[in-house]
C-alpha cells in the first residue's frame, strides 16, 4: 500500500517513511501485535466503531493491554486530513505499547478485478486459536498467498487438512447455491470479518453458516469473497473449476456501497 499519512500516539503525524517502531517492541521480536484494516469512503471511516472493536478483541485474545480507542479516532482524524484523498485504506496498529495509524491509497486495479473475478488456488492449511485475532502474525496467510499466485491464480484459497473450506489469506468466502448462501462459521478457525457481518445483515437471501467440505463449494452457482478493501468480490475459478459471475456478489457489492454512502 502506497502510504500517503501516518500517525502516532503521542506524536501526532510523522512523515511516512520515518520508523515509528522500536528495536526493543515485542511486535518485532516475538511478533505479538494486532492492526486493522478498513476503507475510507468520501473522507469519513466505514464501520469503524465494528473495527475498533475488533481490535480491542484481538488485543485481549493475544493478552495485550487494551488500546485506547479515543486516540483511535484522533489518529484517525490526522491521517485522513493529511491524506488529500477521499477514498483510502484505514490502518490501525497497536502493540500493546506503539499505536499508530496509517492511509494508503486504494489500489486502481481492484474495479477491474472485480469486473473478471478473482481467480484462487486451494492451499492446505493448518490453523491456530490465534487465527481468530486478526494479528500481524500473517506470515502463513502470506505464504499461502504467494504460493496461490505462483501458480497462476490471484490468491489462496485456505482448506483445512480434512478438506474443511476456511477462508482466503485476507479474506472470508462465500458461496451460493439456490438461494441460499454459505460461509463457513466462526466455530472454526477463521477470522470474524467485519465485512462478513455486514453481509450477514445485508444479505436478502438465507445465509448458513457451518462447517463444509470443500466439495460443498465446488458445487455452488457462484462464490465471492468479503474483506474491507476488496469489497465483495467475485471469484472465477478455483483451482480448475470456473464459476459465472453471478447475481449475489453484485447485489451484495452495491448493498455495501449503498450503506457506505449514509
Amino acid at each position: 500500500m502506497n502510504l500517503l499519512a501516518v500517525a502516532v500516539a503521542g506524536r501526532g503525524l510523522v512523515g511516512p517513511a520515518e520508523p515509528v517502531f522500536g528495536a526493543a517492541d515485542e511486535a518485532l521480536l516475538r511478533g505479538r501485535a494486532v492492526f486493522e484494516t478498513l476503507r475510507v469512503y468520501g473522507a469519513r471511516p466505514f464501520l469503524l466503531d465494528a473495527h475498533l472493536e475488533r481490535l480491542r478483541a484481538s488485543s485481549a485474545r493475544m493478552r495485550l493491554p487494551e488500546p485506547d480507542i479515543s486516540a483511535c479516532h484522533e489518529l484517525a482524524a490526522l491521517v485522513i486530513g493529511a491524506a488529500g484523498e477521499n477514498e483510502l485504506a484505514l490502518r490501525f496498529f497497536w502493540t500493546g505499547t506503539t499505536l499508530v495509524s496509517t492511509c494508503g491509497a486504494i489500489d486502481p486495479n481492484l474495479e477491474e478485478l472485480r469486473s473478471r473475478g478473482l481467480r484462487l488456488a486451494v492451499v492446505r492449511a493448518s490453523r491456530g486459536e490465534h487465527t481468530r485475532a486478526k494479528s500481524t502474525s500473517y506470515a502463513q496467510n502470506m505464504t499461502a498467498q504467494d504460493e496461490a499466485i505462483e501458480s497462476g491464480a490471484d490468491d489462496a484459497l485456505l482448506v483445512a487438512e480434512d478438506g474443511i473450506v476456511l477462508e482466503a489469506p485476507t479474506a472470508n468466502i462465500w458461496w451460493r447455491t439456490g438461494d441460499r448462501l454459505y460461509t463457513p462459521s466462526l466455530d472454526l478457525p477463521i477470522l470474524a470479518g467485519v465485512t462478513r457481518a455486514l453481509m450477514l445483515e445485508l444479505s436478502p437471501d438465507p445465509v448458513e453458516q457451518g462447517s463444509y467440505p470443500l466439495e460443498h463449494l465446488l458445487a455452488a452457482d457462484e462464490a465471492f469473497t468479503t474483506s474491507s478493501v476488496r469489497e465483495v468480490m467475485p471469484v472465477r475459478a478455483i483451482d480448475e473449476k470456473e464459476f459465472p459471475l453471478g447475481p449475489s456478489a453484485v447485489a451484495l457489492q452495491a448493498a455495501l456501497r449503498e450503506r457506505a454512502a449514509v
